[in-house]
Parts: C-alpha cells; sequence; structure tokens
C-alpha cells in the first residue's frame, strides 16, 4: 500500500513510522525544514519539503498512484484545503486529522468520511482503561456502540464450562480464545480455563457486567 501524509509533526511523524514498520510505502510531506530534516533522520521514507496545499507538490509525491492519502497538521484548514485537492485525483481513501470536533460537520459536507482526532480518541481510550482497569486490550468499533475486549478469565462462575453453554448471549458474543501465542475460534465445546485469554465482542453498555463474569 503506498500513503501520502501530509504534516511532519507528532501525529504524523509517529502514523508514517507504525506504518513503515508495518511495511507499507509511506512519503511524508512537511514544509517546515527542520521538521523535514528530523523526518529525514528518523524515517525511511521518501521525505517532500514542500506544502501538501500545493498541486506540484501532490504530483511530485504521485498522489495518482496513491491509496491513501492523510491530512495530519494540527491546522484544520490547511487539511481541509489538502483533502478537498486530493479528491480530484480519486485517492481512494482520505483520511483528516481535526483539531477542533466542531470542524468535522465542514469535512464531511466536503465529501471526506474519515475525519479523526487524536485527542480526542486518545483520551476516550484512557477514559476506559481508567474506569475498566481489569481489561487486558480495547478496541472501540463502530459508532461506539460496541468494543471487543481481550480479557484473561479468572472467574470461577465461568472456568470449565464450554463455550457453547455461555456464549453467544444478547449482550456479548466470546469471538477467539489465545492459547500459545496463537488466536483460534473457538468452538461450541471448548472448555473456558484459568488464566486463559479470550476476545469477547460486547455492547459498550454491558461492558461491566462483561468483565464481572470472566474476571
Amino acid at each position: 500500500m503506498y500513503v501520502i501524509v501530509m504534516g511532519g509533526g507528532r501525529v504524523g511523524l509517529n502514523l508514517s513510522s507504525f506504518l513503515i514498520s508495518d511495511g507499507q510505502d509511506v512519503t511524508l510531506i512537511e514544509n517546515n525544514e527542520e521538521l523535514c530534516s528530523k523526518a529525514a533522520a528518523e524515517l525511511d521514507a521518501m521525505i517532500i519539503c514542500g506544502n501538501g496545499t500545493d498541486t506540484k507538490t501532490l504530483e511530485e509525491a504521485d498522489i495518482k498512484g496513491a491509496d491513501v492519502f492523510v491530512a495530519a497538521t494540527g491546522n484544520d484548514e490547511t487539511n481541509l484545503l489538502a483533502c478537498i485537492l486530493v479528491k480530484d485525483y480519486n485517492v481512494p481513501k482520505i483520511i483528516t486529522r481535526i483539531s477542533d470536533h466542531t470542524h468535522a460537520k465542514a469535512f464531511k459536507n466536503a465529501g471526506i468520511d474519515f475525519a479523526i482526532s487524536p485527542e480526542l480518541t486518545a483520551a476516550s481510550y484512557l477514559e476506559k482503561i481508567i474506569l475498566r482497569p481489569k481489561i487486558a486490550d480495547l478496541v472501540v468499533l463502530g459508532k461506539g456502540d460496541a468494543e471487543l475486549l481481550d480479557v484473561s478469565v479468572e472467574n470461577n462462575k465461568v472456568i470449565g464450562k464450554k463455550i457453547g453453554d455461555i456464549s453467544p448471549t444478547r449482550d456479548y458474543i466470546i469471538v477467539s480464545v489465545h492459547e500459545n501465542g496463537k488466536i483460534t475460534i473457538p468452538m461450541m465445546d471448548t472448555i473456558i480455563e484459568r488464566g486463559c485469554k479470550i476476545s469477547i465482542l460486547a455492547k459498550t453498555g454491558s461492558i461491566k457486567k462483561v468483565i464481572d463474569l470472566f474476571t
């Protein structure tokens, strides 16, 4: 996958690093020379020191060949303009960072469906860790009405039972079991053992009940 990231600040630099580590091809566009030098020293990627709202810069980055464009600067107006320009190149997926969540509607009106606030996302994630400390890991799905939890089983009420006897319900479903570093799809007769790690897809409103059942 070829990804163009505009913005070499904290968010753009970290995102680029993660994508590169995952084996993706990345080009980073940044108009600040100091940030360009930092990115060049830290990333195994093409760094273009230029303005992402300039079509010449976008074309230098081969915007026509991009699978994804990410506007990751801290300026919503700059991100919006870049996304509007990129739409003309028919990039399959356009993602933007928004610093002010009240601007989300403007991006949607411009046809940009993926508008994300890293700060709000991080704050929401931290809140869930604080309120649900027994959860090994957590991913929020959809519009926040479902969550995928990784839980270590410790409750005697479920230890020794078959998964088919307790899942699925209207509130949750056990979707995988982690054994010896491998993830397996559980059968109805799979036995739940103490300390085993399971992944559960649960309704957000039922999270506490699910945690209490297994931990």
